[in-house]
């Protein structure tokens, strides 16, 4: 996790120089434009450019319009939007109120919108049966469970019992199982 003002800092001048005049446009108008702006360099290795620049435009805006630019957003757009939840300055001011994006993306196929939903703001938010089936997702989609937040912390005896049924059926159907399960059939929470 980042705050605003570190994030703020990854970025190169001329990206913080249009960061200050998109700050003053629409938000429905600057986030797009980002990656054409600011370009997609990396950063750091959970941050590009325009994911640092569109978060930090996130910062301050209403929950109202974080959903719009989300539901609107293409790919790309969803994913800052995801990785923005994981800067405090923003998961604080919204509290829960950004729970739809993260199912929304966890019903998606995209195995980069999965990982990216089940950041910590996902672990803080996500009530225990969404966040089971969340983590189920990522076993059936073969993303690392590594990627989950809070997961050692959060698996209780019903997320046990699904990984174990689910390890049941995959073995019966004579499918390997994914090596990070292991360790969650073994161990009681």
């Amino acid at each position: 996790m980042m705050r605003a003002e570190l994030l703020e800092e990854l970025l190169p001048a001329a990206a913080r120089a249009w960061l200050a005049d998109a700050r003053r446009e629409p938000l429905a108008s600057a986030f797009p434009a980002a990656a054409r702006k600011v370009g997609r360099e990396r950063l750091s290795p959970a941050w590009t450019t325009d994911q640092a620049a569109r978060a930090l435009l996130l910062v301050g805006a209403s929950a109202t319009d974080i959903l719009e630019v989300y539901r609107y957003g293409d790919a790309a757009e969803k994913l800052a939007v995801l990785h923005a939840l994981s800067v405090p300055d923003l998961a604080e001011a919204l509290q829960d109120q950004a729970v739809p994006i993260i199912e929304d993306a966890i019903r998606t196929n995209d195995r980069r919108l999965i990982a990216a939903a089940l950041g910590p703001y996902a672990t803080e938010h996500l009530p225990p049966h969404a966040f089971r089936q969340a983590v189920l997702k990522c076993v059936f989609a073969d993303i690392p469970l590594a990627v989950v937040d809070g997961l050692p912390k959060r698996v209780d005896q019903e997320l046990i019992r699904m990984m174990s049924d689910f390890a049941t059926e995959r073995s019966a159907a004579g499918r390997d199982l994914p090596a990070d399960l292991e360790a969650y059939l073994t161990s009681p929470p």
